[in-house]
């Protein structure tokens, strides 16, 4: 992502003393609360600043744009899904067991955020915005480097491209089909999870592991 990008949805400054770090938490939960009620689209950041109790100028000290809040979201949202799948394949002994652990991380991952309205909004916030698009692009592949390092360490002669791009293919994927599924009905969301989950344990290491579900 480049410099001038950056420029607009990164921290414009980084807080470092306590009173300026909890300013700046009041306006992030602020920013959530009105996503949720309203969708990333109806926010305003005079809207923000009066719903954060603090000043419309403190809002513009740490947030160039509207894009910089969304940012800030969703880094948080994505560290702590990169942070739970990496746990969760810490200690993964064989490929079988590989595709048991992505097929519990998608079940956490749609009981964590199928009722989770800041989530929803935010991730509607990435996809109409190029920049915050790449973000979400970014993110996907670092859950897919993930997947790879694990495949590297029980079977490293299917590591190729072609491997990893399976993996950032399927990565990306399971954010989508977790967040339409979040959005359903919840027999369907089940049912599409299910689907879903058999396709993933039949694709995803094809070459050497166990296609049953």
């Amino acid at each position: 992502m480049g410099a001038e990008s950056m420029d607009r949805i990164g921290l414009r400054r980084k807080p470092k003393q306590e009173r300026s770090i909890q300013r700046l938490d009041l306006i992030l939960a602020a920013a959530a609360k009105i996503i949720a009620q309203k969708g990333v689209s109806a926010m305003r950041m005079t809207e923000l600043a009066v719903a954060a109790k603090v000043p419309i100028g403190s809002v513009y000290q740490y947030f160039p744009e509207k894009a910089a809040i969304v940012k800030a979201l969703f880094d948080q949202h994505a560290s702590t899904i990169q942070a739970k799948t990496a746990a969760m394949f810490s200690d993964v002994q064989s490929l079988d067991q590989a595709l048991d652990v992505v097929c519990a991380t998608i079940d956490w991952y749609y009981e964590s955020y199928r009722g989770d309205p800041v989530y929803l909004g935010v991730w509607m916030g990435t996809e109409t915005d190029q920049d915050l698009l790449r973000l979400n692009i970014e993110h996907s592949g670092r859950v897919a480097g993930i997947f790879d390092d694990a495949v590297r360490r029980l079977a490293p002669d299917l590591c190729d491209e072609k491997m990893f791009a399976r993996t950032y293919l399927f990565s990306h994927l399971i954010g989508a089909v977790i967040r339409l599924a979040a959005v359903s009905e919840e027999t369907i969301a089940r049912s599409m999870l299910g689907e879903w989950k058999r396709v993933i344990r039949a694709s995803l290491f094809a070459a050497s592991a166990s296609s049953a579900a």
